[in-house]
């Protein structure tokens, strides 16, 4: 149907009013975006020492390679709380908003870090079956695998570990320590303790350094308790051979910024070695650790840091070697 002159400038200017009251379009990306899980990280080498690259010794410890990480494919690879090393050099991270990074570290012909590859990132499920909603829900600081390939992961404000199949499904709550934590200062440090039993883990307070021992099939009980500096906290823990013990504790203040010591106990709570992590080094708000030992006795260390979704901060992955000193 033919329209009349009055009705198609009718029409034009009820298009122009509805542009003068619309939002501004919103600008299109720059390059293309992945439509799925996978991303691309993009790993920039990071010297221990800023101030002299070429230092790569701290005690008894030997430094590996260091990595800033960043994506332009996805807005959510921050705030990585904890990190544990799978086999074939397969890593698990999750964040404090609820997402999951699985991803393969790549080595260097010495051995050193040098990249990561074949990232993907997913979210967390709650045992609904849904994404975990809100920061209550979501901020998982805590990662652990067991034996048989499930997953447990720790919350703080909502403070539980929930379980993940490795099959898949929905998660449950499992064991935790029957104590009233306080705000945002619970269950960050969390690692698998498969030389009890396979269903075994251990799982640290923050603010205290008390840690507990649980079980899928039974109550958590007091362990050990860590010494944490006031205005310190205990965010990792990983099980060694030889019944050791790594942890590490992290500090921050406005006038020295991030501290983070890295911790090896013997079995009876002895110190055997200790590295701390301060400026002028690299340093961030470092919370995960992951531990690779090998069977000479030395032991690969991986620390991730949790950027807090802050563009003042980055997402830094170091790596250590540590050989048991002799002394």
């Amino acid at each position: 149907m033919r329209r009349s002159p009055l009705r198609r400038w009718g029409g034009l200017f009820a298009v122009l009013a509805l542009c003068a009251c619309s939002p501004p379009p919103v600008a299109l990306p720059k390059g293309p975006m992945s439509a799925g899980p996978g991303i691309t990280v993009v790993a920039q080498p990071v010297p221990l020492n800023p101030s002299a690259p070429q230092q790569d010794r701290l005690g008894d410890f030997t430094y590996a390679g260091g990595l800033a990480l960043a994506s332009g494919d996805t807005a959510r690879l921050h705030g990585l709380s904890d990190l544990k090393v799978l086999a074939d050099n397969r890593i698990v991270s999750e964040s404090d908003e609820g997402d999951l990074l699985e991803a393969r570290l790549v080595l260097d012909a010495k051995g050193r870090l040098a990249g990561i590859a074949d990232a993907r990132m997913s979210v967390l499920t709650g045992p609904d079956g849904e994404p975990l909603q809100g920061k209550n829900e979501s901020d998982a600081e805590g990662i652990a695998v067991l034996p048989d390939g499930d997953r447990l992961v720790s919350f703080e404000d909502d403070d539980r570990i929930l379980l993940y199949p490795a099959k898949g499904g929905a998660p449950h709550a499992v064991n935790s320590p029957d104590v009233t934590f306080r705000h945002n200062l619970g269950m960050e440090a969390l690692a698998a303790l498969p030389s009890i039993a396979p269903d075994a883990y251990v799982t640290g307070q923050e603010d205290t350094g008390q840690t507990w021992i649980c079980r899928l099939s039974r109550a958590c009980v007091l362990d050990r308790k860590v010494d944490v500096p006031m205005g310190a906290g205990l965010t990792a823990v990983a099980p060694l051979p030889q019944g050791r013990t790594a942890y590490l504790i992290r500090a921050w203040d406005p006038v020295r910024g991030s501290r983070v010591s890295l911790l090896v106990l013997d079995a009876k709570g002895a110190q055997v070695s200790r590295i701390e992590l301060a400026a002028p080094l690299s340093v961030d708000n470092f919370e995960g650790l992951g531990a690779v030992p090998s069977a000479s006795g030395a032991v690969r260390f991986y620390l991730i840091s949790d950027d807090n979704f802050s563009a003042k901060q980055r997402t830094l992955l170091l790596a250590f070697d540590w050989t048991p000193p002799t002394r």
